[in-house]
């Protein structure tokens, strides 16, 4: 059931499903009225054994996110602590500019499950940088163009689709403006330097809703020379 407040997110057969590293994570794009995305993810956690080994590099966004556990148990680390989410939490608000990564836990902790899924969702905002359905759909498979098709890990392109998502690599803590320096590094570095070089945010090849990418990244003098409304592929 919805928590209070919220509507009932239904499935259905139109929904956008990302599909990527060979089956082992799978996000369904749900209409949300009141959020910039929601996606119900399902990770499998035999499929991927190898790849789950790997945390996600601790990251930040400029607005609200939203995370609830469905299913197993959903690791979530804030500012260096772990909390372990379950079904029973219920939604956990992470707020912006906190330092934190979700990863599922170990299948040994997982009490004989094999699955974990959970919901995440953010805050509706006006800005043309944010998490987004659009986002998303390049990040994951950005990540899985690098794990699974070998292709060149380039920091560039990390910066620019991260940027584009409003979300930025975190330092050490003890790094003095390491968020500031992070957000400058992402428009300096990601943004900027990143368009003239030919990176984008978004690629037609990982992109439905085309449209949507292109007013993103018409939106910057470094980026609108690839919002070509007409490209297919």
């Amino acid at each position: 059931m919805a928590p209070l407040g919220e509507p009932e997110l239904l499935f259905s057969d139109s929904d956008l499903v990302v599909e990527v590293f060979n089956g082992a994570v799978s996000a369904r794009q749900l209409n949300h009225p009141n959020k910039s995305f929601a996606l119900d993810i399902t990770l499998d956690l035999e499929v991927g054994r190898n790849i789950f080994t790997q945390k996600p590099p601790v990251h930040f966004h400029v607005q609200e996110e939203y995370i609830e556990a469905l299913e197993g148990k959903l690791g979530l680390e804030i500012e260096g602590k772990e909390l372990v989410l379950s079904p029973a939490d219920g939604t956990f608000r992470i707020n912006p500019f906190v330092n934190h990564r979700s990863y599922p836990l170990p299948e040994p902790q997982q009490g004989g499950g094999k699955i974990v899924r959970f919901r995440l969702s953010g805050e509706k905002t006006s800005n043309v940088y944010e998490l987004s359905p659009v986002f998303f759909e390049n990040w994951y498979k950005c990540q899985n163009d690098f794990v699974v098709n070998g292709a060149r890990i380039s920091l560039f392109q990390v910066l620019s689709t991260f940027d584009a998502g409003g979300s930025y690599l975190s330092f050490p803590s003890w790094v003095p403006f390491g968020q500031s320096i992070s957000r400058i590094m992402g428009v300096l570095v990601g943004r900027w330097i990143g368009g003239l070089l030919g990176y984008q945010p978004f690629y037609r090849k990982w992109t439905t809703d085309w449209d949507l990418a292109c007013d993103k990244m018409e939106s910057s003098i470094f980026q609108r020379r690839f919002a070509d409304r007409a490209k297919t592929n």
